[in-house]
């Protein structure tokens, strides 16, 4: 009698998914399918980066939609993404809440949870579903908390850091897998006691096809003067320190344009710098869709990577790293640690001290 295999059933839980960045959106989802996989995915209504609703959705409890033959289970947050901490809980809060009632109650018992992490609520839903629902959870940590509030200066308070460092290590002992982003993530989990086999180092990667693929010409928004161009593509947070680029950008005024592109806490206050020094070689596009970045990326002469000079940043990659690299530009490395070796290694920019 013929063996029938019935694809196993992936939940992919995550705040951010498509047309949000993510780093494991739909992307991710639609090669887990193509893998044999069922997949559904549990998020929340697009907000991210500017922490308001995306156009085309409205706030409401829950919607689904299919994406490319991808389940997309949408469940009430509150949308935020200012300065203001307490606001920021309340966005993290009110997706946990909502996204643990529709793992429990409305989707399919799945056979894996893969749990992407920021921020940590995430986590804590993931392992309540698997423990209720008896079901065996992957957790992706992208960031590491406590470390990247304090980094970040979102919260200094040593009492709230203490605690999410003790809820964290509450996730970490619940999850059946964890996932980093590199060795010196593996490391410091290992110090905070979490089994060696329980981690597995997957570095990111990008959607190299959908970067290669596209040819047409230059954005009409993209600069057009005859400078040397730097581009930035991405969040501008405090992680970035972006300030320092633009004292770059006034001694370089002649030679040197700097583009940023994409959304963020700090552009607001990038512009304002910008506009105190009246500096013309300093240029703002709005974040535009992943599937279209390539456009203009491709017009740079070299691509700009910065964080601030902290030690966690020291074993942090950022994402944008492999797409820069599979574009084949230069690229400028203000990131000490693992994302520097990786440049260096492969002889593809220049690394610089951040700040």
């Amino acid at each position: 009698m013929e063996t029938i295999l019935v694809p196993t059933r992936v939940l992919l839980l995550t705040q951010w998914f498509d047309p949000e960045p993510s780093m494991k959106g739909l992307a991710f989802a639609k090669h887990l399918q193509s893998l044999g996989y069922e997949v559904e995915v549990v998020t929340g209504f697009p907000n991210y980066p500017s922490g308001t609703l995306y156009s085309g959705y409205s706030s409401r409890l829950f919607q689904q939609d299919m994406m490319e033959g991808i389940k997309v289970n949408r469940v009430w947050l509150f949308p935020s993404h200012d300065q203001s901490a307490l606001k920021r809980v309340y966005n993290y809060l009110s997706f946990a809440f909502s996204a643990l009632i529709r793992c429990l109650f409305f989707t399919k018992r799945p056979d894996i949870i893969y749990a992407y992490h920021p921020p940590l609520t995430v986590g804590f839903t993931a392992m309540m579903v698997g423990l209720f629902r008896r079901v065996k959870v992957v957790y992706d940590i992208q960031d590491m908390w406590p470390d990247t509030l304090k980094a970040t200066g979102m919260i200094q308070n040593n009492m709230v850091l203490n605690s999410v460092g003790r809820v964290a290590k509450l996730i970490y002992a619940h999850m059946d897998h964890i996932v980093v982003l590199s060795p010196g993530f593996k490391s410091l989990l290992l110090q905070r006691g979490v089994e060696k086999d329980k981690i597995t180092v997957i570095p990111n990667w990008c959607n190299e096809s959908d970067l290669i693929k596209n040819s047409y010409p230059t954005p009409e928004n993209f600069p057009k003067d005859t400078t040397f161009k730097v581009v930035f593509a991405g969040n501008m947070g405090k992680a970035q320190d972006l300030s320092v680029v633009l004292n770059a950008a006034k001694t370089l005024e002649k030679e040197v344009s700097f583009i940023f592109i994409g959304g963020g806490l700090e552009v607001t206050s990038l512009q304002e710098i910008v506009r105190k020094e009246t500096l013309k070689n300093v240029y703002f596009i709005p974040p535009v869709p992943m599937s279209d970045v390539s456009l203009y990326l491709k017009q740079a002469d070299a691509l700009l990577v910065h964080l601030k000079d902290n030690p966690l940043f020291q074993i942090t990659i950022p994402s944008k790293t492999q797409a820069y690299m599979a574009l084949g530009k230069p690229i400028l490395m203000g990131v000490k640690g693992d994302a520097a070796k990786i440049i260096t290694n492969a002889n593809c920019g220049e690394v610089f001290e951040p700040g």
